[in-house]
C-alpha cells in the first residue's frame, strides 16, 4: 500500500496574520489562497517536502458542523486549547530565536528531552500549539 500524509488543516482566525507567521517567519511558501462564500483557505509547505500542505482555514469551515458546534470551534480556538503541528528543523536553537524574536508567545524554551530529540514550542497567532523537534544526531 502506498500511503502518504498529503494535507493537514490548522484553525486560525485572521488568515493575514496566520500568513505572516507561517510565510514571513517559518518561511513556508504559499501554494493556492482561496476565497469560497465568504470563507478563505490558504495552503502552505515546505519547500523540502513539495507534496504536502498546511491548510489554514477558519475554525467555523466545516460543511456538518450544527451552528452550535461552529460556535464551540470559535471559542476553543480563542482559548488556545486547539492541537498543532510539529515540525522538525536542523538547528532547534536558530528556529528558536528567529520564532521568539517575531514576537510569537514561547510556550517552551529549547530543551533536552528524555527521549532523545531537542524541541521548543510556540504559539501562532491563532493560539495553535507549534513544536519544533531537532532529531538527535545518530
Amino acid at each position: 500500500m502506498d500511503l502518504k500524509l498529503s494535507q493537514c488543516f490548522v484553525a486560525v482566525d485572521d488568515h493575514d496574520k496566520a500568513l505572516a507567521f507561517y510565510r514571513d517567519v517559518l518561511g513556508l511558501e504559499v501554494r493556492n489562497d482561496v476565497g469560497f462564500e465568504g470563507m478563505r483557505w490558504v495552503a502552505l509547505g515546505s519547500p523540502l517536502q513539495p507534496d504536502v500542505e498546511i491548510v489554514l482555514e477558519p475554525p467555523d469551515a466545516s460543511p456538518d458542523a450544527s451552528p452550535a458546534d461552529k460556535r464551540a470551534m470559535v471559542e476553543l480556538l480563542a482559548k488556545g486549547i486547539l492541537r498543532g503541528v510539529i515540525f522538525t528543523t536542523t538547528d532547534c536553537d536558530a528556529l528558536y530565536e528567529r520564532v521568539r524574536t517575531s514576537g510569537a508567545e514561547v510556550l517552551q524554551e529549547p530543551t533536552d528531552q528524555p527521549w532523545g530529540a531537542r524541541d521548543c514550542a510556540f504559539r501562532d497567532p491563532a493560539g495553535n500549539l507549534l513544536r519544533f523537534k531537532e532529531r538527535p544526531a545518530v
